[in-house]
């Protein structure tokens, strides 16, 4: 069987600066044009700032990526591409014609953007407008006044807010005072938001965004072992909630068959809280709604979904509890259904305190959110549960 070659494309950003380095900056740089403009900014923010350098005198044209690294990763500034056609103020439509004639055998051309002397976003002209208009008329006269435009400062989420009812092929990009800077294609900002949600999944459980199937192990190892190590940390926080309550496990072994029971039960509510949130922040709404709002919502749910799952747990552990012969099943099945109820009402504002916390902290929201959202939901259930269990039966 012949071994799929890897392309540059399937690799991660310091895997493709490795690649990169092998060709001179001209190949290098027609590399990259090939690629998607997100991904070749992020590629290029990874490099040396020599190899950077060396590749960006000599781009092809129509890549803006060195006004593109002025602005941070995730916004909409690291996908600009240098507008096609931007004429000043006062152009004619015939001289505007000529122009183009040029300009469309390297590049295409879907807007024309016209600027005053200092740059400043007047118009946008549409091919359709300069058909039908006189030759003698001025691209003034016929653009549309007032247009849209992104800002580059934009995070990916506002962007995709402000364009998802729009559906233009090609948007302009101007800073606060209406300088264009770029433009952005549609295409270019659905790949890239495409690519964000779906590293989202991973960015939970502490994988990186930059990692890919090619990615080698050791590089791999670097980008996940630090969360393992947290994870290790907050496994020995809930095993120590289980070490304080060490007698009572001893003279109840019935006790620890519920311990994953709670457990999991609680991680699961929590987990669900927390991808409804993180949904929300993606899309923009959780701006609309209020904060205790939603923790009250998802508290409710996880009191009425822990009532109901508490009262089937605190049924078995009086099955099981009888049928041994221990004592007091009546109070064991109280505790376990106590448990279970409180356990799920706080596992529930967790899962949507978290993330909301993350991004404050200025951290992304989605990034190992699992991690704390576990251990916060083992240290509640065993702990409440095996606290309750000694105070009502020992």
């Amino acid at each position: 069987m012949v071994k799929a070659p890897i392309t540059l494309s399937n690799l991660d950003s310091l895997g493709a600066t490795d690649r990169l380095r092998k060709l001179d900056p001209l190949s290098a740089a027609a590399a990259l044009a090939e690629m998607p403009v997100g991904r070749a900014a992020s590629i290029l923010a990874a490099m040396p700032a020599d190899l950077r350098e060396q590749i960006i005198a000599v781009a092809p044209a129509g890549t803006d990526w060195g006004d593109a690294q002025r602005y941070p990763a995730g916004s909409v500034g690291r996908l600009l591409e240098e507008p096609p056609a931007v004429f000043l103020s006062g152009t004619t439509v015939h001289d505007a014609v000529e122009e183009l004639r040029a300009i469309v055998t390297r590049r295409m051309v879907v807007y024309l953007f016209v600027v005053d002397s200092k740059d400043r976003l007047l118009g946008v002209v549409a091919f359709r407008e300069m058909l039908y208009a006189s030759r003698t008329a001025t691209l003034d006269d016929v653009m549309l006044l007032n247009p849209f435009f992104l800002r580059p400062q934009q995070t990916m989420v506002e962007a995709m807010r402000d364009v998802v009812t729009r559906h233009f092929p090609v948007y302009p990009v101007c800073e606060a005072d209406g300088v264009l800077v770029g433009q952005v294609r549609g295409q270019v900002l659905f790949e890239q938001q495409a690519f964000d949600i779906s590293a989202q999944a991973g960015s939970m459980v502490g994988v990186e965004k930059e990692e890919r199937l090619s990615t080698p192990w050791q590089r791999c190892l670097r980008y996940r072992h630090p969360w393992l190590q947290i994870n290790l940390l907050t496994v020995f926080v809930a095993a120590g909630v289980v070490g304080v309550f060490q007698n009572t496990l001893d003279q109840i072994v019935v006790l620890a068959i519920f311990l994953p029971v709670l457990a999991g039960q609680a991680g699961n509510l929590g987990a669900q809280a927390l991808a409804v949130t993180i949904r929300g922040m993606t899309l923009g709404e959780l701006n609309r709604t209020s904060l205790v709002r939603l923790a009250m919502k998802e508290g409710w749910m996880g009191l009425v979904n822990g009532i109901i799952t508490g009262a089937l747990a605190g049924a078995a552990m009086y099955y099981v509890a009888q049928s041994q012969g221990i004592a007091n099943p009546g109070l064991l099945a109280l505790a376990v259904m106590l448990a279970m109820t409180i356990s799920c009402l706080l596992s529930g504002i967790s899962g949507c305190l978290i993330p909301v916390m993350l991004k404050r902290l200025g951290a992304d929201p989605a990034t190992a959110s699992s991690i704390l959202l576990t251990t916060g939901t083992d240290v509640f259930s065993m702990g409440i549960f095996l606290g309750l269990a000694t105070w009502m039966v020992l």
